[in-house]
């Protein structure tokens, strides 16, 4: 399951033309980031829906015909609630889970690989015991931890991983990143800054007549003659400081 029903509020102007899965990274939306990864553990993939939804959806039907869609009426029901609202569809099937607005390249196959079937497995960067200020790449939560989990707002955290770790029935593996939590215009920047080698990202159709550094540039977005952006986002003519 890939969590993409969020809103994106730190994201804040960007989430207000787009939903944050759909902004882009490199040369495609967060969310294609994400569904790349899980497809090469597993073919059966979910995705949550909530804010902007028709963008969305068009975007999955055009791109990701395939992926079962779970439309959410607002207010979205958190990571538990989105992956509780898939249990008919899961069938009493374990669920890898991962958030469309984390941006890696990390290989998930660890994820899946030497799995006993029984414990929460929880992937992180981060090392040392895994806490609440881990970064998660992925977790693969078996049919009981799935179970748990109300069809109502809530959190994987308080629902299930905090509980399993609690209990003695999860298990931590680490692995190397990049990874980035796109939560913010800065770390947004600096996703795209790791895919493009620290270049300025410059979005199909758009046009650059002035000068752009460490910057990234919409689709169809323009950059004047004259204007000098630093460590920016330059979107439908918003500007937006991402630097610091």
């Amino acid at each position: 399951m890939c969590l993409a029903a969020g809103a994106g509020t730190r994201l804040r102007p960007l989430t207000d033309l787009l939903p944050k899965p759909l902004c882009p990274v490199g040369d495609r939306p967060l969310l294609d980031w994400s569904l790349d990864a899980l497809s090469r553990v597993t073919s059966d993939l979910a995705v949550n829906v909530c804010h902007q939804p028709d963008l969305m959806l068009d975007h999955l039907a055009a791109n990701h015909p395939s992926v079962h869609v779970s439309l959410e009426d607002p207010p979205a029901r958190g990571t538990a609630g989105g992956l509780a609202r898939l249990a008919g569809w899961l069938d009493g099937r374990p669920a890898v889970v991962a958030n469309a607005d984390t941006w890696h390249r990390v290989e998930l196959h660890p994820v899946v690989d030497g799995w006993g079937g029984d414990l929460v497995r929880l992937c992180t960067t981060t090392p040392g015991p895994f806490g609440p200020g881990s970064v998660v790449v992925a977790s693969l939560l078996p049919p009981w931890a799935v179970a748990r989990c109300r069809p109502e707002p809530g959190g994987l955290w308080e629902e299930v991983w905090s509980p399993a770790l609690r209990e003695g029935r999860a298990e931590t593996i680490h692995v190397d990143g990049p990874v980035v939590d796109c939560g913010t215009p800065r770390d947004y920047l600096r996703a795209n800054l790791l895919v493009s080698g620290g270049e300025s990202v410059i979005g199909e159709g758009a046009v650059v007549e002035g000068t752009v550094d460490r910057c990234v540039v919409w689709p169809g977005s323009v950059v004047g003659p004259g204007e000098h952006l630093v460590e920016v986002v330059r979107a439908d003519g918003l500007t937006v400081p991402a630097g610091g």
